[in-house]
């Protein structure tokens, strides 16, 4: 596959979007929108009790609260573990003394180059949230279990939110089956 043309459409504050002209190893020309994306991490909070630490928050884009998982932008120079570990602290108020990198993703690979590090939080010593003036979160806490019902329920339905939850929870299981 060959890059015949790039144009960029869109040059915005997260993302850019571009028009690509692209030539196909099967000699066919074809024309592909793409949004590059800076990265992001979300991160599962977890008590020393076992319950899980979620964020409600309005989503301008759906119209709707969403209740989420803490997740945040990669600032630039900034790494995964790191953006975890401050999205955190940031938006819920308690900071991780251990990250556990669970797994990445793309968000929506046919189209954006989006990848998303998906972090467990631990060990977490109480300290305060550092909003941005444009957040406003309610902070959550529940037994994991519950949160996985409220996927099932249909009360939690942001992607990233449930693939780290239920990664959480089979981890818990495969933990509890060893013991």
């Amino acid at each position: 596959m060959e890059v015949k043309k790039s144009e960029l459409m869109f040059d915005g504050k997260i993302l850019k979007v571009y028009k690509d002209q692209v030539l196909l190893d099967n000699g066919m020309q074809v024309t592909r929108e793409v949004v590059r994306h800076t990265g992001a991490a979300a991160v599962v909070p977890i008590t020393d009790s076992g319950e899980v630490i979620l964020v409600r928050q309005y989503r301008y884009a759906v119209g709707r609260d969403m209740l989420e998982i803490p997740a945040g932008l990669l600032e630039p120079g900034e790494d995964m573990e790191s953006c975890a570990a401050r999205e955190t602290e940031e938006e819920t108020g308690f900071k991780p003394l251990k990250i556990e990198h669970l797994f990445d993703f793309y968000s929506s690979p046919g189209y954006c180059t989006e990848c998303v590090g998906i972090y467990a939080a631990k060990q977490l010593v109480p300290t305060k949230q550092h909003l941005d003036p444009d957040e406003d979160v309610e902070v959550t806490i529940l037994p994991l279990e519950e949160a996985v019902d409220k996927i099932r329920s249909g009360e939690i339905i942001d992607g990233k939110t449930i693939a780290a939850l239920l990664a959480v929870c089979a981890k818990t299981l495969s933990t509890s089956e060893k013991e």
